[in-house]
């Protein structure tokens, strides 16, 4: 994970180094040579992807590019939106998702909780099959990804009777996803009450750049609100359809995304093809970004 633009930023080395100060342990060296098995528990998978993140969202500025209108980033991007927005220290939030990894672990035991894909199907229909399937245990749409992409979460065998109904109502594909905890679903409500009290000792500033929220898609900048709808955000839906919506209708027609891989621009495409999104992870990659801004 941008090897190639460690090569050719120093921020990007100097943004992880800062994060393993946090962290106790060199996140650098994890991403780039493992053991994967580590890399992928979700109490260190969260701090690596918000030190890329933001790691390249200080690499746009350093390179030149323009202060954009508004910020959103989807699940846990949303506290890198929060750091780009100057609400939320990068050091504090480090230590936030770290713990917020820990806590979400801890809610489920191994095994008890599970995710799927659900393609091809209405929100609606995905909605309703889960209402059918739930049968007294946990499951529920928590991911609105874009039209005919909804990630649904909860029990195990719940969610095993979500897919069969969605299938049954026609979905092109329904199937599991390799994570280790449902996140965004009722289950991680004990996890919540947890990240509660560290919040509690957490500084939230008023945003300098409004941001989207998961949990309602709407423009925020009051530090308190900021904080309520980021604790929202662990048991609830992510609106990232509506979200990206949100940005389209107040007129933002070039969007940049700050992470690794292009997973946000291809969902942006199904979503609204009139806002051009470039991802940025390397030299190339952010050259053609700087580009299309100074055209817009």
């Amino acid at each position: 994970m941008l090897s190639a633009a460690a090569e050719a930023w120093p921020m990007i080395n100097r943004t992880f180094a800062e994060a393993s100060n946090v962290l106790g342990y060199d996140l650098w060296q994890l991403c780039q040579k493992g053991p994967a098995e580590e890399l992928n528990r979700t109490m260190v998978t969260q701090p690596a992807l918000l030190t890329a993140s933001v790691a390249l969202w200080r690499q746009w500025f350093v390179a030149g590019g323009r202060k954009p209108d508004f910020l959103a980033g989807h699940s846990l991007g949303e506290y890198s939106a929060l750091v780009a927005s100057e609400s939320l220290d990068f050091i504090e939030a480090v230590r936030l998702v770290r713990l917020r990894g820990e806590l979400m672990q801890d809610a489920v035991p191994a095994g008890e909780g599970k995710m799927a894909a659900i393609l091809g199907l209405g929100d609606d229909d995905v909605v309703a099959a889960c209402e059918s399937a739930a049968q007294g245990e946990v499951v529920s749409a928590v991911n609105f990804n874009a039209p005919g992409q909804v990630v649904i979460a909860g029990s195990a065998a719940a969610v095993e009777r979500a897919i069969e109904a969605c299938r049954e109502k026609g979905a092109r594909k329904a199937m599991p996803l390799p994570v280790s905890v449902p996140s965004h679903c009722a289950l991680m409500k004990g996890a919540s009450e947890e990240l509660a009290k560290a919040l509690d000792d957490v500084r939230f500033n008023d945003a300098v750049i409004p941001v989207i929220q998961n949990v309602n898609a709407a423009a925020e900048t009051e530090s308190a609100t900021l904080k309520a709808n980021l604790l929202r955000q662990l048991y609830s839906p992510v609106l990232w359809t509506d979200s990206v919506r949100t940005l389209v209708g107040n007129g933002v027609e070039v969007a940049v995304e700050c992470g690794t891989g292009k997973v946000l621009a291809g969902l942006a495409k199904r979503i609204d093809r009139t806002l051009a999104v470039h991802s940025i992870e390397d030299p190339d990659s952010l050259a053609k970004a700087l580009d299309a801004f100074s055209q817009s």
